[in-house]
């Protein structure tokens, strides 16, 4: 059974995790760790030394790229592609066709590991259906990405961000529309 350190604020009772499911046509690279508890959809692709825990499930047709790590409770749409090196943390939401780029890191603890606190805010991001977000940006604990929207690469996301909307900088301003043509609807590949 997975075990979790004891200052880890997801520790709870010791109970006996669900047996590992994958999929059909699922693609496992050298050196991966998928814990007991996770649940991998048909088509999904592993990456080398990519690190799922438990309690996650990931969607058809998804990518998760060399060296991801996905924390615990973590839920994964299909379709949506995790690049090298992206750390999703705890508690985060990933839905469908979205694109993170390499070396982006999901944050959910606002008090740094300190105070029993911190336990009752702890969350991660949620990204919404065609989300995407750039290389080396960082995503503070419980912001919202919203559907469609951009997030520029090397940005610091503090808070929400709208639907079709491009941010960037430090902290992540609202710089722009989303054009028309890199919309999730106008792909080709796009299906509801």
């Amino acid at each position: 059974m997975p075990a979790k350190a004891s200052m880890s604020a997801t520790t709870g009772a010791a109970r006996e995790l669900p047996e590992l499911t994958i999929g059909k046509a699922v693609t496992i690279g050298a050196g991966c760790v998928i814990y007991r508890g996770a649940s991998i959809a048909d088509m999904v692709f592993f990456g080398d030394i990519a690190t799922v825990r438990e309690d996650v499930t990931i969607g058809e047709g998804t990518i998760i790229g060399r060296g991801v790590t996905v924390e615990n409770k973590v839920s994964i749409g299909k379709k949506t592609k995790i690049e090298t090196n992206a750390y999703i943390t705890a508690f985060s939401t990933v839905e469908d066709y979205c694109f993170i780029a390499p070396c982006v890191v999901f944050s959910n603890d606002n008090y740094l590991g300190r105070t029993e606190e911190r336990k009752k805010h702890f969350r991660g991001p949620t990204i919404k259906t065609g989300a995407r977000i750039g290389a080396g940006a960082v995503l503070l604990p419980g912001v919202v990405i919203e559907e469609d929207a951009l997030v520029a690469a090397g940005s610091v996301v503090t808070k929400d961000v709208p639907p079709r909307i491009t941010v960037l900088g430090i902290p992540a301003k609202e710089w722009r529309p989303v054009p028309q043509e890199q919309l999730l609807e106008e792909q080709v590949y796009y299906e509801k």
